[in-house]
């Protein structure tokens, strides 16, 4: 489905390229803003990503590449952004067929591409994990023992990814990244696992946790939108390799504090 859902973006590229509001096509008017306005789907926690937003507890204002990327969106569609708020990007993805949202930025894995339609990256990353205040493990090797927890995010690309790669420690699964933090933090777990973007943005609020050098999982952050959308998804990649070459991908990046974030090269 993902290799098809490429091939029909494509054949539409030329032509949502040269849209603009006023002249949309009927098609990607239909499937991109539905209900009038921009509804971008957007993981909320204690660490930025390229995926995750923060919240300021005082104003509700979300922070995050996302966010910003997909208010540039919006801002050249010439209808309004509504941020539809959810506790990781596994709950992003199973909203994608009950038409909550039009347009996300999510880790790409094979098993969320049969549920939703990928554009082109924007971001690439790797996943490690924080490991808490007084383990002496350095590496991915010394973490992966007997009697050793680790904690991740439920039906997320990392997730997975955690639970296909480790053999000996015992791996468990939580709903949102606030909830590692406080199991971190407490040291009712010995790591989290999680992108390095995000753990470089925890580590900050836990001291004494130590972020591992090496990976045991590398993708990247695209813009997805819902399955059997071809016109939205021609039009959303259009609009994502052209950030990538203006700068503003970078810009998205780099507003949110995440300056050693690797933008994704664009096509051709």
């Amino acid at each position: 489905m993902h290799r098809l859902a490429w091939l029909a973006a494509m054949a539409l590229l030329a032509p949502a390229c040269e849209s603009e509001m006023g002249s949309l096509d009927a098609a990607v008017r239909r499937e991109l803003v539905p209900t009038g306005n921009l509804r971008v789907a957007v993981p909320v926690g204690p660490a930025v990503s390229a995926t995750f937003a923060t919240k300021d507890p005082e104003t509700g204002r979300l922070r995050g590449p996302s966010v910003d990327l997909g208010a540039a969106l919006a801002e050249q569609l010439g209808v309004p952004a509504r941020y539809v708020e959810y506790p990781n990007s596994g709950a992003v993805t199973t909203a994608g067929p009950r038409d909550e949202w039009d347009v996300t930025f999510v880790p790409v894995d094979d098993a969320r591409a049969r549920m939703i339609d990928f554009g082109p990256a924007y971001c690439i990353f790797d996943s490690t994990y924080l490991v808490r205040a007084g383990l002496a493990a350095a590496s991915i090797a010394e973490l992966d023992v007997e009697g050793v927890t680790v904690a991740a995010i439920e039906a997320t690309t990392t997730g997975r990814a955690a639970q296909r790669t480790l053999r000996h420690a015992s791996l468990e699964t939580y709903q949102s990244v606030d909830e590692l933090k406080s199991l971190l933090g407490s040291g009712a777990v010995d790591a989290v696992a999680l992108s390095r973007l995000s753990l470089s943005t925890l580590a900050e609020d836990l001291p004494g946790t130590r972020i591992l050098d090496d990976a045991f999982h590398s993708t990247a952050t695209a813009i997805a939108v819902p399955q059997g959308r071809a016109a939205a998804l021609a039009y959303v990649t259009a609009f994502i390799e052209a950030a990538k070459r203006d700068g503003r991908a970078r810009q998205a990046l780099d507003a949110a504090g995440l300056e050693q974030a690797e933008v994704a090269a664009p096509a051709g």
